[in-house]
């Protein structure tokens, strides 16, 4: 059962690690594409789709990561007016 247990948080950590949404993301585009696919006629709109889309993904995810980054007082070495 160790085993198990041990080869779920390997794939947990693989997968998920420090951030969440990126997998989330991922899994939500490549869901849209797959349902895409199903209608012949729309696969070229997911060819064009899946790549855009976790761009998208990466970009909100590094905003996102850069908020969690920036200090409280704005950018570095820029002061508040007194």
């Amino acid at each position: 059962m160790r085993a198990v247990a041990a080869f779920g948080s390997f794939w947990w950590e693989f997968l998920v690690g420090d951030t969440p949404e990126l997998f989330v993301g991922a899994v939500v585009v490549l869901g849209a594409t797959g349902a895409l696919c199903v209608d012949h006629g729309a696969r070229a709109l997911a060819a064009v789709l899946l790549p855009v889309a976790l761009v998208a993904v990466l970009g909100l995810s590094l905003v996102r990561a850069a908020r969690r980054q920036a200090p409280p007082g704005g950018a570095p070495g820029r002061e508040e007016p007194s």
